[in-house]
């Protein structure tokens, strides 16, 4: 799905009362009907990480930390089965997944007295049961299956749904019978940095030639697409040639501007691919017109 730019930062604006929360992809998604669940949640997620950068360091000045703390303390003596955490990171414009973290590592150093490690943090976040304490272990598995932009859970997803259009990727190439190497097979031939696939011969989509296909199971915002080409697709330019991204759910129209430059964008799998034998096919059929015509 291609939006324009202002069509983008409509939605994006709308978001910027939402909290990251799964009930929030309902609201968005009545909101604006015509438009996938999957584009808008990639789009609230990249918004709300810009939000989260913009605004985390408030939530780490000691005095407010331990002042989450205290009251995760009090409210759970209180009523210890109340989603405690996952209420207070709504009301403050925190992550709940975030929230989570701040107040294990606080409770951490509680038990230990000392720093806990980062290793020791993600396990406990990753498998809650972990936590002795139960009350905080129940507090963080609300918060990380409840968070729909951070968190174990979200990161599973992610990388699940990535391989998934990887594989659609290649399924699509086979069944137009394109040879192609896909990027574990160029690891194992000493390429550090390379695209997902790479045609070992080049097609033609939409008038420009392609020698290299890129998978982005996600929308491609202005931020996130300036920060692939600078770390990704550029280099792909240099190293293989010009190429094609996949930006599965969509992406900003005004973005597709480097096509004469070498990299184009499609939002799914190109269906008018001219390859090298229908190219030949062609022009011996045009030939062929024109003997017809003598």
């Amino acid at each position: 799905m291609r939006l324009s730019r202002a069509e983008y930062k409509e939605i994006a604006r709308w978001t910027e009362q939402l909290r990251p929360t799964r009930q929030c992809m309902k609201i968005l998604k009545d909101r604006y009907p015509h438009h996938s669940q999957s584009t808008l949640l990639s789009i609230f997620s990249l918004e709300y990480q810009k939000r989260t950068k913009r605004t985390m360091s408030r939530h780490h000045v000691p005095d407010v930390m331990e002042r989450y703390y205290q009251r995760y303390l009090s409210e759970t003596k209180v009523c210890p089965t109340a989603p405690v955490l996952l209420e207070l990171a709504n009301e403050v414009d925190l992550s709940p997944t975030l929230m989570a973290r701040i107040i294990l590592d606080r409770f951490l150093k509680d038990m230990d007295g000392g720093m806990p490690s980062k290793t020791v943090l993600n396990s406990m976040l990753k498998e809650p049961s972990l936590i002795q304490d139960h009350i905080l272990a129940n507090n963080i598995y609300q918060c990380t299956i409840n968070d729909c932009c951070y968190g174990p859970l979200v990161d599973c997803i992610k990388h699940a749904v990535g391989q998934e259009h990887e594989v659609l990727l290649r399924d699509k190439l086979m069944e137009r019978n394109l040879s192609f190497l896909d990027e574990n097979q160029l690891r194992t031939m000493g390429y550090d940095k390379t695209p997902d696939i790479i045609l070992e011969v080049p097609v033609a989509v939409e008038g420009h030639i392609i020698h290299w296909i890129e998978s982005k199971a996600s929308f491609g915002d202005d931020h996130s697409h300036r920060t692939y080409l600078n770390e990704q697709f550029w280099s792909y330019w240099n190293r293989f040639g010009p190429g094609l991204v996949i930006y599965w759910y969509g992406f900003i129209e005004e973005l597709d501007c480097q096509r004469d430059r070498g990299i184009l964008l499609k939002d799914c799998f190109p269906t008018d691919i001219i390859t090298l034998c229908h190219a030949t096919q062609l022009e011996q059929m045009s030939e062929s017109q024109k003997e017809d015509k003598e």
